[in-house]
C-alpha cells in the first residue's frame, strides 16, 4: 500500500510544487536545479491562465508559473503523454509570457524580464536520447556563445533518470530521485542531509490528506493509470501493427518468389514441347498467363 503520493498525477504534483504554503519546496528544487548560476529567496505565484488577448486567440493554462524577486518567470510543467508537437507547445509557451510582458505601457522599452521553462517529462523525446537533462538556450550557431539569456528551455526526461539512492551526489539530483520513486518509497531518504526533503515527507504523506483532498487525489491517481494503461496499449498496437507489417512484406516475397517458380517451370514445360492445357494443370495457372510467359 502506498504511503506517498504519486507526484506525476496533477493534484500530486501541484500539491507539491504549487502552493503558496509549500512555496519553499517549489524554491529549493529550482534553486538545485540551476545551482552555480542562479540563487532564488522568494518567488510569487501568478495566474496559470493567461486569457488570449483576442476572441479568436488561444489562451495558455500552466501548470505552476511564478515569478522570483528579480522579476524572473519560471513555468513548471508536469507532462505525462508525448504528442508530435512537444517541443512546439513549449516555445509557444515561454513566447506567450515573454510577449506579455509588452503590455506595461508607452515607457517600456523591451526590458524583458527571463522566462524559464521546467518540463518534467514521464516519456522519452526519441531513442537516440542518452542525456536525462536538455538544457536549451538562445546561442550562436557556430561559436556556441550564449546570445540572449531570455529564453530557457530545461526539459528532464525522466525515464533517463536511473540513478540509485547512493548514486546521487548532488540536490538536484536528489530531488528527481525522490520524485520518481515518491510512490514507492516508505520513507524519503536524504532527510538528514536536508530539512527540505522532511517537508516534502511530510506534505506528500497520503495520511495528511483531507476528506476532500483524498477523494481529488484519488481521480487524479486513476486518470494518471488511465494514461499510462493507453500509452502502453498504443505502444503495443504500433509494434503490433508493425510486425504485422512485416509479416505481410514477407508473405508478399513468399508469394513473388512462388510466383516467379511457376513462370520458370511454364518455359521450360514450353521449351519441351508439353501443351498448354497439361502445364496449365500442373502448374494451375490459367491458359492466357501460360501464353504470356
Amino acid at each position: 500500500m502506498p504511503r506517498f503520493i504519486n507526484p506525476f498525477t496533477d493534484v500530486g504534483f501541484k500539491r507539491i510544487f504549487g502552493q503558496e504554503i509549500n512555496k519553499d519546496l517549489l524554491i529549493d528544487f529550482l534553486n538545485s536545479l540551476l545551482a552555480g548560476e542562479k540563487h532564488i529567496i522568494d518567488i510569487t505565484f501568478l495566474d496559470k491562465e493567461l486569457l488570449p488577448e483576442f476572441k479568436e486567440d488561444r489562451g495558455v493554462i500552466y501548470d505552476i508559473y511564478c515569478t522570483n524577486e528579480d522579476g524572473e518567470q519560471f513555468i513548471v510543467e508536469m507532462q505525462n503523454r508525448s504528442h508530435a508537437h512537444f517541443r512546439e507547445r513549449a516555445i509557444y509557451y515561454l513566447s506567450e509570457a515573454l510577449v506579455r510582458q509588452g503590455t506595461q505601457g508607452i515607457e517600456w522599452k523591451f526590458n524583458l524580464k527571463a522566462v524559464y521553462g521546467v518540463f518534467f517529462m514521464n516519456f522519452r523525446f526519441g531513442k537516440e536520447d542518452k542525456q536525462f537533462r536538455i538544457d536549451v538556450e538562445l546561442a550562436d550557431r557556430h561559436t556556441h556563445k550564449q546570445f540572449s539569456d531570455k529564453l530557457r528551455f530545461i526539459f528532464l526526461e525522466l525515464p533517463l533518470f536511473t540513478k540509485e539512492e547512493d548514486e546521487c551526489e548532488t540536490d538536484f539530483e536528489r530531488w528527481i530521485y525522490v520524485l520518481k520513486n515518491m510512490e514507492t518509497l516508505q520513507r524519503l531518504p536524504f532527510k538528514a542531509r536536508k530539512a527540505v526533503f522532511e517537508r516534502l515527507e511530510q506534505i506528500g504523506n497520503l495520511a495528511s490528506l483531507t476528506l476532500e483532498e483524498r477523494m481529488k487525489y484519488d481521480a487524479s491517481i486513476n486518470t494518471y493509470r488511465t494514461l499510462l494503461a493507453v500509452e502502453e496499449y498504443e505502444i503495443e498496437q504500433r509494434k503490433k501493427e508493425r510486425e504485422e507489417g512485416r509479416e505481410e512484406g514477407r508473405e508478399e516475397g513468399r508469394k513473388e518468389g512462388r510466383k516467379e517458380e511457376k513462370e520458370e517451370m511454364v518455359r521450360n514445360l514450353k521449351q519441351l514441347g508439353v501443351s498448354t492445357d497439361i502445364i496449365a494443370k500442373a502448374t494451375g495457372l490459367p491458359p492466357e498467363e501460360i501464353e504470356k510467359a
